[in-house]
């Protein structure tokens, strides 16, 4: 199959510091990852440079097949990429709007915005906030928010960064189990954490930063006795 993206020789600087050298990233359709790392190896960095949130060399890129200039970063994967922060930012409106934003400023019809707004709260669990504002919102809350308003935009990447850092309990759970099915719709997701449930979720692909490279490890199923 085809990556989803592939990209050759990422580096990113920071002065005369190199934070990371990674020779090639690549990505397979429909695929989970979590990236892991010590503090301070530029875990959010690969995830906002990948969402063109800051920018790095980059000797080759291309997106499904089609090869890509990295700099200005195309439109096309501004189109199929999604990153939600560790601290996601609401707007001060009503929770079902929070999550009907992007499909808004695309321009869709509002019928079936409402119809995929409605689609996506049921999926978070969060259909009973549709009318609640961000302010009312508790910690593990505000993430499935943030992960409806992602997920509504059908994104080919998700990339997401801590998102049970802050979280305990039931409020963890609940956003753990979120993932898998984001996979199963057809989007790949990068998690960057340290959480140990996450990093262990079967069929999980695990790449770690250290030492300025990249390494990568398949999570398998474990037989049942």
């Amino acid at each position: 199959m085809t990556p989803l993206l592939l990209i050759d020789r990422l580096r990113k600087d920071f002065g005369e510091r190199r934070l990371f050298d990674i020779d090639r990233l690549m990505l397979r359709q429909g695929a989970a990852y979590v990236l892991t790392g010590l503090n301070g190896t530029g875990k959010s960095t690969l995830l906002r440079i990948l969402a063109g949130l800051e920018t790095a060399d980059c000797g080759r890129a291309s997106f499904l097949g089609e090869e890509l200039p990295w700099q200005p970063y195309p439109q096309r994967l501004r189109e199929a990429v999604v990153y939600v922060h560790q601290h996601p930012v609401m707007f001060s409106t009503s929770v079902a709007e929070n999550i009907g934003y992007g499909l808004a400023a695309r321009g869709m019809p509002r019928a079936e915005m409402r119809e995929r707004v409605e689609a996506a709260m049921e999926w978070a669990g969060v259909t009973h906030l549709r009318h609640s504002k961000p302010l009312t919102l508790s910690g593990g809350e505000k993430q499935r928010v943030a992960l409806a308003r992602a997920r509504v935009l059908e994104p080919k990447l998700l990339l997401l960064d801590e998102p049970t850092s802050n979280l305990d309990g039931a409020a963890r759970e609940s956003v753990i189990a979120l993932i898998p099915s984001l996979t199963a719709a057809g989007s790949s997701v990068i998690v960057a954490c340290h959480d140990r449930d996450l990093i262990s979720l079967p069929q999980v692909e695990r790449l770690k930063l250290r030492d300025g490279r990249l390494q990568a490890r398949q999570n398998r199923i474990r037989a049942v006795s």
